[in-house]
């Protein structure tokens, strides 16, 4: 069901791990750009009425207008079970704990007497969050991506997920309340690369963003590649993936559910299992078995993800190869399932989010951990973060030199601007003054 890599003896931890050796779905996002390219453009010229065409053709949903009315989303909030809205309100609970900490405060620096420098923390003014719809229901999404907005002080946001037939064009009623928990009332229903362009370039019902987040499939990355510069990107999100670096003290019990965990998710979800012990390989590959067999979503996803080219059990000679395989990996969730496993976690450099110990899985991180889902996948670790409040800042340096403080630099500015060939530069300067070359 899943394949064996052996890197024992093979490859040195120092030299560092070729990415090529290590598992990785196969994701052309390149290819995908000459498709979408021609539903961004429809969009851009005809709005709304390409909208509604798309959600018949991609969707099979008939609709007449994209936006949802208020009544809709009330109306789902007040269908909601009481149990999930219940485990959606402490999953927004925790995640504002989390999210409110990472809010940044203006500073000012004092350069010299008379010259400062301070960095102002300004939230992007309009946002536009993608929350995915068509194997599973996402309300989740709806969460980690507004309520980081949220903390931000995002003045103006809209939700995007694609339109359900069974619910009348509607996105699916549980991110229709999720919504509405949130105090979101700017609802579409729009999906994959058109959605992304309808935010772009806005239409007669949506005003433009200036940033999109949020996960998606590959048309969304590819659209996402695509406008990247008329609008600010979080990240091409790709196919969802775990790693879980494993000794032999690991229960297979465990690791065998969380790489299932993710492997439901698509056909191309990866679950890569790193370990130095053989044991621990075949016990996981013997529970993978027997649970595989008790769960839903087999044959669609779960065998699929698991045999396909981008999972595997990667055996390394012990700790220290691991490391260094997880780091090359870079992936979206890491688990660290070790003896010792908050020192081991401490020292990994790249992953989207680092899940310590036996009771810190990957599903936790999803709902109710506090932490965000929205994280790099594909190897962008190594470069990028997960979704934070961070995201939705711009920073703004403001320059304040009093008269005496320019005067002091002056000499400076123009020795550098006349080193540059850009002589303009220093006669800015010495416009404000009865300048001469200081001896």
């Amino acid at each position: 069901m899943i394949s064996r890599i052996d890197l024992r003896g093979a490859v040195s931890s120092d030299a560092g791990i070729d990415r090529d050796l290590l598992p990785r779905a196969e994701l052309d996002v390149e290819a995908a750009l000459e498709k979408v390219r021609p539903i961004c453009e429809d969009v851009h010229h005809r709005g709304t009425a390409a909208l509604i065409d798309y959600a018949e053709r991609f969707d099979g949903c008939v609709i007449d207008r994209v936006r949802v009315a208020p009544e809709a989303i009330a109306r789902a909030l007040d269908g909601l079970d009481a149990d999930v809205r219940a485990a959606l309100e402490e999953s927004i609970r925790r995640a504002r704990i989390v999210h409110r900490e990472q809010r940044r405060t203006d500073t000012t620096v004092t350069v010299v007497p008379g010259g400062t420098v301070t960095e102002r923390w300004v939230p992007v003014e309009r946002v536009g969050l993608y929350v995915p719809g068509g194997r599973s229901v996402y309300p989740s999404s709806v969460i980690m991506n507004v309520v980081p907005a949220q903390e931000a002080g995002v003045g103006s946001m809209a939700v995007a997920s694609p339109p359900q037939a069974d619910f009348g064009g509607l996105p699916h009623p549980t991110i229709l309340a999720a919504c509405a928990l949130l105090g979101i009332d700017e609802v579409y229903a729009a999906g994959g690369a058109q959605a992304v362009a309808m935010f772009a370039y806005g239409t007669e019902e949506c005003r433009p963003v200036n940033m999109v987040t949020g996960p998606g499939n590959i048309w969304v990355a590819a659209a996402k590649r695509l406008l990247k510069g008329r609008i600010g990107i979080d990240a091409e999100a790709g196919p969802t993936e775990i790693a879980i670096l494993a000794d032999a003290t690991a229960d297979p019990v465990h690791v065998a559910a969380d790489l299932i965990s993710q492997a439901e998710h698509d056909p191309l979800a990866a679950a890569v299992l790193v370990t130095d012990s053989e044991d621990l390989a075949a016990a996981v590959e013997a529970e993978l078995k027997t649970q595989v067999a008790a769960t839903k979503h087999v044959e669609d996803r779960i065998v699929p993800a698991l045999s396909g080219r981008q999972s595997g059990i990667v055996l390394v000679d012990g700790i220290e190869q691991g490391l260094a395989v997880v780091d090359a990996y870079g992936a979206e969730h890491l688990e660290i399932q070790t003896a010792d496993a908050a020192a081991v976690a401490a020292r990994v450099r790249n992953a989207g989010a680092v899940f310590v110990g036996p009771y810190a899985p990957v599903s936790l991180g999803d709902y109710c951990a506090g932490s965000n889902h929205v994280l790099p996948t594909g190897g962008c670790a190594c470069h990028s973060s997960g979704l934070s409040v961070q995201s939705f800042l711009r920073g703004i340096h403001v320059v304040d030199y009093t008269r005496d403080a320019l005067a002091e630099v002056t000499h400076h500015v123009v020795t550098l601007a006349e080193a540059e060939d850009l002589p303009a530069h220093g006669a800015a300067l010495k416009a404000r003054f009865d300048w001469k070359v200081p001896k």
